[in-house]
């Protein structure tokens, strides 16, 4: 699936010369993560976006402390605490279906792993088993879509120019939607429907040292490379000569692909925690 790019981009606020330190240190930090947009998209690109979106967040609490951010529990400023609060819960909402595709994705992997090592079935039976790792894929992309869409539409709302605490929070969330975005696009994948594109995925895991001895680039999206070689085994794309060493290099990309998983998923769960924070300290400021 290819998802469609969020036409939103952070926004430089303009605070007076001396503004508190703390400021400058949230916009310091989110300067920074700004510019990791223009990084690879890596599951290891992907893990320091989130490192540094949790570093964000965890700027929030003292920021909340500041004498100025108490005018968020003036009741003048309802409509705009509301609009943090709507937010803090939709940030959460995206984290959970991030989780949840690269848990059901961990857990086909899992399944298809174990299928592969005792292949000593029919290939009609393994293309039931690869079938079946597709078919949850489909789920998960399906989910992913109908998230990107949501947020699309979730990023309208008029920012309030004359609160700075407000603004400070509506960069960060602009910024977490952004992380997000970068995130569920990077576990659908593109749609790979080019035959050059899946036969050259295709090719790096038949002959993955003579790809290298030509000097290609093996980086990339290791979900994008599993997909593609397991549609290509379903499809009987692979000449019978080639077919157990494909069989045995998908292995291996599936190791890596859960090896993948499991990095961005330990750093999600610590940002998932930091967004839960987060929220309960606007709940907090509600019940002062």
């Amino acid at each position: 699936m290819a998802a469609s790019p969020i036409n939103h981009h952070f926004r430089s606020n303009s605070f007076p010369t001396r503004a508190h330190p703390l400021i400058s240190e949230f916009n310091e930090k989110l300067s920074r993560l700004r510019c990791s947009e223009a990084t690879s998209s890596s599951s290891t690109s992907l893990s320091q976006k989130l490192i540094g979106l949790q570093d964000l967040h965890d700027s929030v609490d003292n920021l909340l402390l500041l004498p100025f951010s108490q005018a968020l529990a003036q009741e003048q400023n309802q409509k705009w605490f509301n609009e943090l609060l709507d937010g803090s819960l939709r940030l959460l909402d995206v984290c959970g279906i991030a989780r949840d595709a690269l848990l059901q994705t961990k857990e086909c992997t899992r399944e298809l792993q174990s299928t592969l090592r005792r292949r000593h079935g029919s290939k009609m039976e393994l293309a039931r088993e690869v079938e079946k790792y597709l078919a949850c894929r489909k789920v998960a992309k399906k989910a992913i879509k109908k998230a990107l869409k949501g947020m699309q539409t979730k990023l309208n709302s008029k920012k309030n120019e004359d609160l700075t605490i407000v603004s400070l929070l509506k960069e960060l969330e602009a910024g977490t939607i952004l992380v997000f975005e970068s995130l569920l696009t990077f576990i659908a994948g593109s749609n790979l429907q080019s035959k050059s594109s899946g036969w050259f995925v295709v090719s790096k895991l038949v002959h993955p040292k003579r790809i290298a001895c030509e000097g290609e680039e093996t980086d990339g999206n290791d979900f994008e490379k599993v997909d593609a070689a397991l549609q290509s085994l379903v499809s009987h794309k692979t000449s019978k000569c080639d077919y157990s060493i494909h069989v045995q290099n998908v292995q291996d990309w599936m190791g890596k692909l859960e090896s993948s998983i499991q990095d961005v998923e330990e750093v999600l769960e610590c940002l998932s925690r930091r967004l839960v924070k987060t929220r309960v300290s606007f709940l907090n400021i509600l019940n002062q």
